[in-house]
């Protein structure tokens, strides 16, 4: 009798919840008036020996039926139903680890067990977005202290898969991110692994920022790879431009950039475990990240930078990663493409040597690609910048990297959006300053990352003299009312260029 009174009848909605699991029932259906169950109730969903858990939205109208419970996208694929297949529904004993992280939202210090009962959960997929919320919320800002990174970043590296490469030497390199462009990794992998070192990058989405490396390498090639087809392309190539959901490698820091997404929150303490959870489960020994600081970059000042590129090394060897971090300039974007086909186009130039690649990208690609050659120690100290050189300009590195995305599954030329704005400058002098997140905010407001072609084409870097009417950039966008919503943006706010 109880199996009965809890069992409904699956009905397909065609509803994206992106990766939270949504059931909905009627408020009158057996279930909800018996259970006593309200809208946001967390509930165990079961069918043939599998299960998830999923958060309740209530429905007060004809769309379903009282015996039907209708889905959402990923539950129905997750849970494996379809239309007419029979669920039943329990209540979600309560979650321990909650209390954790009520505990870090009053910004008490907790220990390392907790990190793990937390990440656990989140994996399991027995956090709600609002809970996996609250848990972004407690860590942000400066309430994580070193202690409880190195905790945070164990947790999420064992959440998870991990690769292993028989004893090879194993190199990455990273950005903190903050500074539209700078879209270096492809360049540095293709250029390393030339050298015939090993450099399996497995890279994010973008959390606060038009574009993450995955997306502007998908407008290229596949970059969502199984941990066999990563295996397979870094034994054939010595690199490779993977996403890392698919292979599972530090899957909560998948779960958490999702939310972090949605927040606009990217806190320094989360920001290196997720950074270093990905390399220390990828396999990686020695790693090389970018810390750009300036006045409206992620990092503001110099003396963060410091302290972030401490706390990097020190997480760094707690995990067993021989890290070096490097301070770089973050006053103004790095490349010309601000948005994934536009940096796209900004890599492919700058490997193919073509006259009109931006120098302060390939300048900056060469830094990165030489402090790993040494790094690795197969060039001496002082070499590594005129050897990664070489490599890039004798055709070799372009060369690398098309046969990594052949190896990938594709090579496709990125494109431009088809609606476009010039902004041309309404004076004449010399351009001194460039508000680095008003500019990334032009490109997301267009379209970027969720539409590949949107953003910017930058042509005003600091230091350019202007004439009246010159173009400063190019705003690209998928759809016009897109378009017209960064114009609008644009005319709201105070200069995002300085010329004087």
């Amino acid at each position: 009798m109880e199996h009965q009174l809890n069992t409904l009848k699956v009905k397909s909605l065609g509803i994206d919840t992106y990766y939270e699991n949504i059931v909905f029932m009627r408020s009158d259906c057996q279930i909800c008036r018996s259970e006593g169950f309200t809208a946001l109730t967390r509930l165990v969903i079961h069918h043939d020996g599998k299960s998830i858990i999923a958060t309740l939205d209530v429905v007060h109208s004809e769309l379903l039926q009282k015996n039907e419970a209708a889905l959402s996208d990923v539950a129905l694929k997750r849970l494996d139903v379809k239309d007419g297949d029979l669920i039943s529904i329990s209540h979600l004993k309560p979650i321990e680890s909650l209390s954790d992280v009520r505990a870090k939202m009053y910004h008490k210090k907790i220990d390392e067990a907790a990190y793990y009962r937390i990440i656990n959960d989140v994996t399991d997929g027995l956090y709600s977005d609002i809970e996996i919320a609250a848990f972004i919320a407690g860590c942000a800002g400066d309430n994580l202290d070193l202690d409880e990174i190195t905790w945070l970043t164990k947790a999420m590296i064992d959440s998870g898969s991990k690769l292993k490469w028989n004893g090879k030497i194993i190199l990455d390199k990273h950005s903190v991110g903050g500074l539209p462009g700078n879209r270096t990794t492809p360049i540095v992998v293709a250029i390393v692994a030339s050298a015939g070192l090993t450099i399996p990058k497995i890279s994010s989405r973008a959390i606060t920022s038009p574009a993450g490396t995955a997306d502007t390498m998908e407008t290229i090639t596949k970059v969502n790879l199984s941990i066999e087809k990563i295996k397979e392309v870094v034994n054939k190539e010595g690199g490779c431009f993977a996403w890392g959901r698919l292979a599972r490698l530090s899957p909560a820091d998948d779960i958490l950039i999702t939310i972090e997404k949605a927040l606009d929150v990217d806190s320094p303490g989360q920001m290196i475990a997720s950074v270093l959870s990905k390399k220390a489960a990828a396999g990686s020994k020695y790693v090389v990240i970018d810390i750009p600081f300036g006045e409206t970059a992620k990092v503001r000042t110099h003396e963060d930078a410091l302290k972030l590129q401490y706390y990097f090394k020190t997480v760094g060897n707690a995990i067993k990663l021989n890290i070096e971090a490097l301070i770089t300039d973050g006053s103004q974007p790095i490349g010309k493409g601000i948005g994934p086909s536009l940096e796209a186009m900004d890599v492919l130039s700058v490997l193919r040597n073509q006259k009109d690649a931006p120098n302060n990208l390939k300048e900056k690609s060469l830094m990165f690609a030489g402090a790993l050659l040494e790094l690795s120690g197969k060039i001496e100290k002082g070499k590594g910048i005129s050897e990664a050189r070489h490599i890039l300009e004798s055709g070799k590195a372009y060369d690398k990297f098309e046969r990594i995305c052949l190896a990938q599954g594709a090579f496709k030329e990125p494109t431009f959006a088809m609606y476009k704005t010039e902004i041309k400058s309404k004076i004449v002098g010399n351009v001194t300053s460039i508000d680095n997140r008003k500019l990334a905010k032009i490109a997301k407001l267009a379209g970027a990352p969720q539409s590949p072609s949107a953003g910017i084409y930058f042509d005003s870097p600091i230091g350019t003299k202007v004439e009246k009417g010159q173009t400063l950039f190019t705003i690209y966008s998928e759809s016009e009312g897109e378009l017209q919503y960064a114009v609008d943006y644009l005319k709201s706010v105070n200069s995002i260029i300085k010329i004087v």
